[in-house]
């Protein structure tokens, strides 16, 4: 489990086949889970300058390999009784997102992410969600897409600043949504006023 705030950037020494090696400050040990882009990932290798991870076949079916270069975000998992901050992320991509629109608006910067319309159902306004491990706060949900404010903090200390148009990231909706789906779509239709008064009653 994690919270979607970046440890740190970290660089990609190699990426073949199922192994990607990584040079960066923290230092895990082996077995650790860690997410490389919002990629929960196990780390398999240890040397003086960082680490290495393994990627399933599964895996690598589900999520943008090709980012897999240059700088990568990395977060190291929860452990009990850190302070959680960002939100509940699991690091299982549920979906590959395409960068449609930047645009800088005050202080802060607009980025348009377009999602399969089978994943929409789970993006909800001012709702959370992961872009390549990223929490973030869902400031408007459009037909097949969704807005996003990246602050001047996040856009300085993660690889936003470096996002193109028409670029592929890995998003994770938010868990609470996909359980509460899951658990209502088969009984009375639900719309997200009624889960806003199911979660009211808690």
């Amino acid at each position: 489990m994690f919270t979607g705030l970046i440890r740190e950037c970290a660089q990609v020494i190699q990426y073949e086949g199922e192994k990607i090696s990584l040079k960066a400050l923290y230092k895990p040990s082996i077995g650790d889970s860690i997410a490389i882009n919002g990629v929960c990932l196990t780390v398999v290798a240890l040397d003086k300058d960082g680490f290495s991870v393994e990627l399933s076949e599964e895996t690598r079916k589900h999520v943008v390999v090709e980012n897999f270069k240059g700088k990568v975000h990395i977060e190291p998992a929860l452990r009990m009784g850190d302070r959680l901050d960002g939100h509940m992320v699991q690091g299982h991509v549920d979906c590959v997102g395409e960068i449609k629109r930047i645009e800088t608006k005050g202080t802060g910067v607009d980025v348009v992410i377009a999602i399969s319309h089978a994943f929409m159902k789970f993006i909800i306004p001012k709702g959370s969600v992961a872009i390549d491990g990223v929490s973030l706060t869902i400031n408007e949900v459009l037909k097949e897409s969704f807005r996003l404010t990246i602050i001047p903090h996040t856009w300085d200390q993660t690889l936003f600043g470096t996002y193109r148009v028409g670029q592929r990231v890995n998003v994770e909706t938010d868990m609470f949504a996909r359980y509460l789906y899951h658990m209502f779509q088969d009984k009375n239709p639900l719309d997200w006023q009624s889960v806003d008064r199911i979660m009211a009653s808690y």
